[in-house]
């Protein structure tokens, strides 16, 4: 009771507990690739440090000054340990100095220093490149400047956070699947259940109003009004066994579905108002599909009632069954107010209806008894609005 009557409050709990780690995550996740950077970028001004000297050094070989060994070592260390962030060092003329770390458009292998027409056809392109990714650095001996680049392992890095999002996402999308699938399988016992509590509440005043007819029967009462007792009594015990079936597993069977069509278009037409112009359809043949009976006269009366609805009472209704190699497809027409086309699937949502009373669960059934006990497919096929609806059954014949 305490966690039912706070549950929209935990959930909000939840949400804002998620979003702060989330956010979390993310900051420590910039603070990282941004600490990064700065090493990296220590890395080069060492490197160009380290440049600035050799270049030194060079030019007091060329004036035959001594130098040490030791700093020219710790140069060539420097300056070789560059393996990963990519760099281009342009002359004061704008001419390429040096570069290391390229890599070709087409292909995961190094850009050499021969590979010339490469480097002429790019140079410029990357020089802009680098220079939005990285302030350049200038290496003040012969007043040439380095760019440089972001390593593989930060550009790998600077999707991170993306790909994070994305694997919350959906981690989020399947706990959103599971609760709504759990939800809608509880609905279904619930539903089913219902459905058997109901044909077991008909069940036991229904054997009453058997017996009773038995016993008027006896008592010389009027042949007619035993005739339509007993026909009350008939649709009660259809009803019964509607929603028992509904409240388990029903039992198909080989049945004739023109038949069975027929039946309960003569049932429904006899009941209408005479101002609906019944029509059917079908073959002179047999075309046999895996049916259970009580379940398919239930959904062709909910469409039938719905068409009628539509109309208002009064227009033309029809009635089509159409075999093809595999299977049967059964079309039902009005000529009512019709659909739009935003409409075509959510008339079959639980709680859906267009009628100023009603529940809006007609066709929601219906979709269910074709499709999850039958194996088949229920689709408005088209529809205008003004002229009429036509409604489709498709079921897999044998």
């Amino acid at each position: 009771m305490v966690f039912s009557k706070y549950r929209n409050l935990v959930r909000w709990v939840i949400v804002f507990i998620s979003f702060v780690i989330i956010s979390l995550i993310l900051w420590n996740t910039y603070v990282f690739f941004q600490k990064f950077k700065a090493e990296e970028r220590m890395k080069m001004e060492n490197w160009s440090f380290a440049q600035n000297e050799y270049l030194k050094i060079i030019e007091s070989v060329s004036l035959n000054d001594n130098i040490t060994s030791t700093n020219l070592d710790l140069i060539w260390k420097i300056l070789g340990s560059n393996n990963t962030t990519p760099m281009v060092v342009i002359n004061q003329d704008s001419t390429v100095a040096t570069f290391s770390n390229i890599k070709a458009n087409s292909s995961t292998d190094a850009v050499t220093k021969e590979d010339s027409i490469y480097v002429n056809r790019h140079i410029k392109r990357l020089v802009t490149q680098f220079s939005k990714e990285n302030a350049p650095i200038a290496i003040g001996y012969e007043n040439q400047t380095l760019y440089y680049g972001n390593s593989p392992l930060l550009n790998k890095l600077k999707y991170y956070p993306l790909a994070l999002v994305l694997i919350i996402v959906l981690f989020g999308a399947v706990v959103y699947f599971f609760y709504r699938s759990t939800k809608i399988a509880t609905q279904n016992k619930l539903w089913s259940g219902m459905a058997k509590e109901t044909a077991h509440q008909i069940g036991t005043p229904l054997s009453s109003l058997i017996g009773w007819t038995e016993i008027l029967k006896t008592e010389n009462t009027n042949p007619e009004y035993i005739v339509e007792i007993e026909k009350d009594i008939n649709r009660l015990q259809t009803i019964t066994e509607r929603f028992s079936k509904i409240g388990s597993v029903p039992t198909l069977e080989k049945t004739d579905i023109v038949q069975e069509t027929i039946t309960s278009y003569d049932y429904l037409k006899a009941r209408a108002s005479k101002l609906i112009d019944f029509e059917i359809v079908a073959p002179n043949e047999e075309i046999y599909v895996n049916l259970n009976k009580q379940l398919y006269s239930w959904a062709i009366e909910n469409l039938v009632k719905n068409a009628i609805d539509a109309m208002k009472g009064k227009g033309k209704l029809s009635i089509e069954i159409l075999q093809l190699e595999q299977f049967v497809k059964i079309r039902i027409t009005d000529t009512g107010k019709g659909l739009s086309k935003n409409q075509f699937n959510t008339i079959f949502e639980p709680g859906f209806t267009t009628k100023k009373r009603g529940w809006g669960l007609g066709l929601s059934l219906t979709k269910r008894i074709i499709e999850e006990f039958h194996n088949g497919k229920i689709k408005v096929l088209q529809s205008e609005i003004n002229k009429g609806t036509t409604m489709q059954i498709t079921l897999k014949s044998i």
